[in-house]
């Protein structure tokens, strides 16, 4: 959370300082960069002012006078219009009798007094000066008004506002565990003195203890209201605090300057949870503690933040030291639950290579991205959505406490019509209160039976299902639901962002799509996660993952980054449209690129869309003829939710029995998202003249697989409902079957990753990249056994094969016919098979099974041993772009050799290493 020093100086320097090094001891390049000892004991200030250090506890009181130090820290804070430094307050409030109202005053006078607009004061000043002066954003532009309206008045004496300010503190929440403390009165000041304020002034000098809560109300508002308490917000290494909702954050810029308090702020609303104290939150952000117990202070200020306690321990915090005896929960529910995370707390570094196992209430973390707090945001109809907005965005968490509040104004917008862009916010809402429901609930649904019936026999009925239900519901797990901001999470440290996984949550949802920024939890540790098993799975590798596991799908040609075609390959060439998918979501080039769902392009433009997104990423293009078209010119897609039922045959829709196969394929697939079906003209023999019905005429074939909630659909999120409740997902004690079935995945998606990148073993096949001398062996070996020589690919871009060659199955170029997915299914496929296009024929040659064979024995008994395998939490980030072109024929992934469609006269192998070191560069990037 610190800010790192740019040069080298300036790192010894700080090194210097926090070691407390004179003058006399600093290293000789410091000393000719600083030339003075008074440079270097006015560096030693300004750092310690930056940090908002105490001057008796730091480097500061070697160097300087307190009373200099702290006027010279509010001429910096004032100046870049910082927060308070309450946890300064013993000598800025008891000592200079600054009171953060008198503080704040000043603040927004000089902001009016240079006529720079309210959002130039940072959101977090702007907050608390909101809650002790009263004034907002309308109340700022309402004085301005008033002063402008003065015109020469205005120009002359700016001081006019100053007498349009408040003169007393507004009335705000006093929580009673919070302290209260005496300033340096003055004579005068002690004469004013009213008999009760007296005793309650020597009460306080005489008690040990000074909660608020000890005192007469009244009396205590009535002497802060004229400067002469002030309040102190202890806390302690072992207390717990939860995050509630946002109420009063204004939504200015973010400050400029360097706050190490407010900096930790973001972080701690993410980070802060009822299931650890403030001394394991620390060590999860790996933040000094200090500054942490100074933030979570701030942030019960404001209200933002709730401290869990029992009522004693209001009375027994003062006497008992700085410990609470015990920090019970608000509820007993959270008795339960305090017990859970202690547990939790105990293991969070532990991994595990078995799934998670869940005993007594559940935690939830429900993941979205920023897009559905500007949902909320416009949801202007229900004035409580906004808070929640605000919340969601700011501190990037919706605790728990709020997620009734939440469905209850969601709930409000049932029923309404709306237009537009109101529309995709309504369906976000209807979908946000149906998940979030379901999962509160458990995955049970609550059943009413109808008392209506007069019939004894059905009531007696309707009481066993009765009985049954309630011991259901007594054996239940309960849930609590977090909603979490993608974003926020983002920009916690990974190792943080792991140890708040393991402490706080057993499950993590997450919706779909996620921007490609987002962060994963681990594989094989932490909680179960039903979302995206890997970030491998974001991207068009799980499309080819899962048309090779099920043998079907549609037509795909995978085109690797920095091509150029010259012509489109014979798939492609004289397709009515085509659905084109980028590698990197991120990246938008002319509008093509960075959609979820892809572009649908038509096919007299696909050459130059390609060119264009080849430039930056790769590319899966689906070529599609009019005939797989509706009537509007549109593809026709279906959507199965998952989990998936039983796969039997009869459990499927009658249009979908030819994928049996298939769903059975993916029946260890126990998680929540859905499969995307897409319809496709069925292809028909030739001199099949039989009349069919319009359904016959149309299959379905899997289009893609996408895991997690997709609240842009209400409609499949209902039926993602169903299906929860069906199997009872939610219910269980273990995940084996998705922890085994999100395993395998991964595994898959790491093999084909590995398999067809750049330095992959079919990219060294194809490319001949091993040595010269194992190329004349396999030659001589080629020609010794009578095969004929070995079959190599042309290594430049504007080569041809060799049409004295003969082909396997030659196959006509040209423009794709209906008939096209019929013959390259059909065809006769060697072993090893690489299919070809030379701008004229396209082929299917059969490479030497024992070359390829013997090169992946020889890269699987090295990886067996010599490189260690990598852990599964271990994976990276970095988008794996393909090494070669592929095509999918509706059965089978195979190698495509385009290199006659490709301009320039550069060698593939060249553009296939340069698109995979581009790619490492660019996530490098990314994270730094």
């Amino acid at each position: 959370m610190q800010r790192v020093a740019g040069s080298v100086e300036e790192q010894l320097i700080v090194k210097s300082i926090r070691e407390e090094s004179p003058w006399e001891n600093l290293p000789k390049r410091l000393q000719v960069t600083l030339a003075t000892k008074e440079e270097w004991h006015r560096r030693i200030v300004e750092y310690c002012i930056k940090k908002r250090l105490q001057w008796n506890s730091f480097f500061a009181r070697k160097v300087s006078k307190e009373a200099e130090y702290y006027e010279e820290m509010m001429r910096y804070l004032k100046k870049n219009l910082a927060l308070f430094p309450y946890h300064l307050a013993e000598y800025v409030c008891r000592v200079m009798r600054v009171s953060p109202f008198r503080y704040y005053c000043d603040m927004i006078f000089e902001v009016m007094k240079n006529e720079q607009p309210y959002d130039s004061i940072p959101n977090f000043s702007a907050a608390d000066a909101l809650r002790l002066t009263g004034i907002g954003r309308n109340e700022f532009i309402d004085i301005m008004n008033k002063c402008r309206s003065k015109k020469i008045m205005w120009k002359l004496n700016k001081s006019i506002a100053k007498e349009m300010l408040p003169t007393q503190p507004v009335d705000f929440t006093i929580e009673p565990w919070w302290g209260v403390c005496l300033v340096n009165f003055t004579i005068e000041e002690f004469k004013k003195l009213t008999e009760e304020e007296m005793a309650t002034i020597d009460k306080i000098c005489k008690e040990e203890a000074n909660s608020y809560v000890l005192f007469e109300p009244d009396i205590i508002k009535a002497l802060f209201k004229r400067g002469l308490v002030y309040f102190d917000i202890p806390v302690y290494p072992d207390d717990r605090f939860k995050v509630s909702r946002l109420e009063g954050f204004v939504s200015n810029r973010e400050q400029l300057y360097e706050d190490p308090i407010e900096e930790l702020l973001y972080a701690v609303f993410v980070v802060l949870s009822e299931n650890a104290t403030v001394a394991e939150l620390a060590a999860t952000l790996q933040a000094d503690l200090a500054q942490l117990q100074a933030a979570a202070s701030f942030a019960c200020r404001l209200g933002w933040a709730e401290k869990l306690m029992d009522a004693d321990s209001i009375l027994r915090e003062s006497g008992t030291g700085p410990g609470l005896v015990s920090s019970i929960l608000s509820d007993e529910e959270d008795g339960s639950n305090a017990s859970v995370s202690s547990d939790k707390s105990g293991q969070q570094l532990i991994v595990s290579e078995e799934p998670r196992q869940i005993s007594g209430t559940a935690h939830v973390a429900f993941v979205v991205d920023a897009n559905v707090t500007s949902y909320l945001m416009m949801g202007s109809l229900s004035p409580g959505l906004k808070s929640h907005a605000v919340t969601l965005y700011e501190a990037g968490k919706l605790a728990d406490s709020c997620i009734a509040d939440l469905c209850q104004d969601l709930a409000t917008l049932e029923g309404k019509k709306f237009e537009g862009e109101l529309q995709e916010f309504a369906n976000h809402a209807f979908s946000l209160r149906c998940i979030l429901e379901c999962i509160q609930s458990g995955g049970i649904p609550t059943i009413t039976p109808s008392l209506t019936s007069d019939d004894p026999e059905s009531t007696n009925e309707l009481d066993e299902t009765a009985n049954t239900e309630s011991d259901t519901y007594k054996k239940r797990r309960k849930y609590r639901v977090d909603i979490l901001r993608c974003e926020s999470l983002a920009s916690l440290a990974p190792v943080t962002l792991e140890r708040m996984f393991m402490r706080d949550y057993d499950i993590i949802v997450s919706m779909v799509p996620l921007p490609a920024m987002s962060v994963l939890p681990g594989a094989t540790s932490g909680p179960i996660h039903f979302g995206p098993p890997s970030y491998s799975s974001m991207t068009p590798w799980m499309k080819l993952v899962l048309y090779t596991t099920g043998a079907c799908g549609p037509l795909s040609v995978v085109l690797m980054r920095g091509q150029r075609l010259r012509i489109l390959p014979a798939p492609l060439a004289g397709c009515e449209k085509a659905l084109v998918w980028s590698w990197d979501l991120s990246t938008v080039v002319g509008g093509l690129g960075g959609k979820f769902e892809g572009n649908l392009v038509k096919g007299n433009i696909l050459l130059h869309c390609l060119n264009s997104m080849l430039k930056v990423s790769a590319v899966l293009v689906q070529p599609l003829s009019k005939e797989d078209l509706d009537a509007s010119g549109r593809v026709v897609t279906m959507d199965v939710a998952l989990p998936l039922p039983n796969s039997d045959e009869n459990s499927l829709p009658e249009n979908l029995r030819n994928l049996t196969t298939f769903f059975s394929s993916l029946s260890g697939l126990c998680t929540l998202g859905y499969i995307r079906l897409l319809r496709l003209c069925k292809i028909r023999e030739s001199g099949d003249n039989s009349e069919t019905s319009e359904k016959d005429n149309y299959e379905w074939v899997p289009l893609g697989l996408e895991f997690g909630v997709p609240l842009f659909n209400p409609k499949l999120c209902e039926q993602i409902r169903d299906r929860i409740n069906e199997t009872s997902i939610l219910q269980n004690d273990e995940f084996t079957q998705h922890f085994e079935g999100m395993q395998n995945l991964r595994r898959k998606l790491r093999e084909m990753c590995n398999e067809y990148q750049a330095t992959g073993p079919v990219a060294k096949m194809l490319y001949q990249r091993g040595d010269k001398e194992k190329e004349k062996e396999k030659e001589k070996g080629g020609k010794e056994g009578g095969g004929g020589p070995v079959r190599q690919m042309v290594s430049y871009a504007s080569g041809r094969w060799s049409l004295a060659q003969e082909p396997s199955t030659p196959e006509k170029g040209g423009g794709a016919n209906e008939h096209e997915r019929l013959r390259m299914a059909r065809r006769q496929r060697g072993r090893t098979e690489v299919v070809s296009y030379d701008g004229c024929v396209l082929r299917s040659y059969a490479i030497a099974a024992p070359v390829y064979e013997a090169m992946t024995r020889t890269v699987v008994e090295e990886t067996t041993s010599q490189v260690k395998p990598e852990s599964e939490d271990t994976e990276s980030r970095d988008v794996v772009l393909p090494g070669v072109n592929l095509i999918f024929d509706g059965a089978e992934l195979r190698p495509f050799d385009i290199v006659a469609c490709l301009q320039a006269r550069q060698p593939v192998l060249l553009v296939a290493e340069a698109s995979a070191a581009s790619a490492s560069m660019h996530s490098t990037t990314k994270v730094s």
